[in-house]
């Protein structure tokens, strides 16, 4: 695709990685496709065609006059990355969205009410403790609250045994880092907890570094590029002693946080500070699908930690984080399957379910009803439970369903 940057683009960093991308893009289409919002609106412009060809009118300085209709387009984006999957280009749609929100959000006035719910998100989801807080009050509240607002406060789906369990201590010669996050151990303690106990069966020592915070997807996601890069500075600062002395992996739980850490590289390859930690980093950093994988090739122990337990019947659900953004697929189906759990059929699983972040706040309605096509879908063949692997489709999912949705890695604790 043909551009011509607007002055203020040309010979900048966002400039030159924008024109590359776009350049990039045929125009083919197929990412309408399996786009989910084009699918529910059917407007060009809420899929990713469409709005690829909006941010290109953004950076060539044609769109000066109607900033607010472009971003409500952008807004509209899941970033799923389905489409990236589909694409036959190999177009970075996702890094390409970055640089377009945050030229229209320059640009645009959002209205009042909009901006101090991004800013209230900001100041509370990324800190573990203010949303700990928060949680905790909703709950004692949630009798007294509107049904709409009570059905947001996750109950959490606990292990039997979580009681009993505590952190496991660092006793095997093999460790690896977790990454603990901002509003998974407030709401769902017990996968990180699980997965400790599962890797310490596995002769593996699972480390917490408590000054680790949040990944930065949250700010990133809504536009606040400087205060993501600080978030990527303060975890990297935080593990690199403990890097440095030697650790197999960095582990995610939450595959919305995993694709973020694999992503830090990109994000600051630009600082001479950090740039080379965040290449290590971004290395370094696994799902546990990815580890468990590594682990049925070559450990001894995997046998007899791995089989089924409770359940029969499980409907899976791949985060697009982990399919779309991580393309680790097929992974844990095999993992359970393997163990004895037998998968139902889901249909339409490369779709989003509406969660994505912030989003199900901020496009309420649009994320309900991706949400009620994605619970249709996995209820359909009447498994006896929803398994998942990121924290925030997860409470999205149990908000509209009666049977537990858990993390994969809880069934093995």
């Amino acid at each position: 695709m043909e551009t011509q940057l607007a002055p203020e683009y040309q010979n900048t960093v966002a400039g030159a990685e924008a024109e590359a991308i776009l350049r990039s893009c045929v125009h083919c289409g197929f990412c309408n496709a399996t786009c989910p919002t084009y699918q529910l609106i059917g407007d060009e412009n809420d899929g990713p065609r469409g709005r690829i060809y909006l941010i290109k009118q953004v950076l060539e300085g044609k769109l000066e006059s109607k900033p607010a209709q472009t971003l409500k387009h952008l807004d509209r984006c899941l970033t799923c990355r389905n489409c990236e999957t589909t694409c036959p280009s190999g177009v970075n749609y996702s890094k390409l969205l970055d640089i377009g929100r945050k030229a229209v959000e320059d640009m645009a006035i959002r209205p009042a009410k909009d901006v101090q719910t991004r800013a209230l998100l900001r100041k509370v989801l990324p800190y573990s403790k203010r949303f700990s807080v928060l949680l905790k009050t909703g709950k004692v509240f949630k009798p007294l609250l509107p049904s709409a607002i009570a059905k947001k406060i996750p109950v959490g789906n606990k292990l039997d045994n979580a009681a009993q369990l505590t952190w496991p201590k660092a006793r095997h010669s093999r460790k690896m880092l977790v990454l603990d996050g901002c509003v998974q151990p407030a709401i769902s303690p017990e996968i990180n907890l699980a997965t400790a106990h599962v890797l310490d069966k596995l002769d593996i020592s699972l480390i917490r570094i408590k000054k680790a915070g949040c990944c930065g997807a949250v700010s990133q996601h809504l536009s606040a590029e400087e205060e993501a890069l600080q978030f990527m500075r303060n975890n990297i600062d935080a593990w690199w002693d403990t890097v440095s002395d030697g650790v197999e992996a960095i582990v995610s739980t939450a595959s919305g946080c995993g694709a973020m850490l694999k992503d830090y590289y990109h994000y600051l390859k630009h600082d001479p500070d950090y740039a080379n930690k965040a290449k290590l980093i971004s290395l370094l950093n696994k799902d546990i699908a990815e580890i468990i994988q590594q682990e049925s090739e070559a450990n001894e122990k995997y046998a007899t930690v791995f089989q089924a337990r409770t359940y029969g019947n499980l409907a899976w659900h791949p985060p697009c984080t982990l399919q779309h953004g991580q393309k680790v697929t097929g992974v844990v189906e095999q993992i359970l399957t393997k163990a004895g759990y037998t998968l139902v059929a889901v249909n339409d699983q490369h779709l989003c379910c509406g969660s994505a972040g912030t989003y199900s706040i901020l496009q309420a309605d649009i994320s309900q009803q991706l949400r009620e096509n994605k619970v249709d879908n996995l209820l359909k063949n009447n498994p006896e439970l929803v398994v998942t692997a990121n924290i925030g489709c997860q409470t999205h999912l149990q908000e509209s369903m009666d049977k537990p949705v858990v993390h994969w890695i809880t069934l093995f604790a």
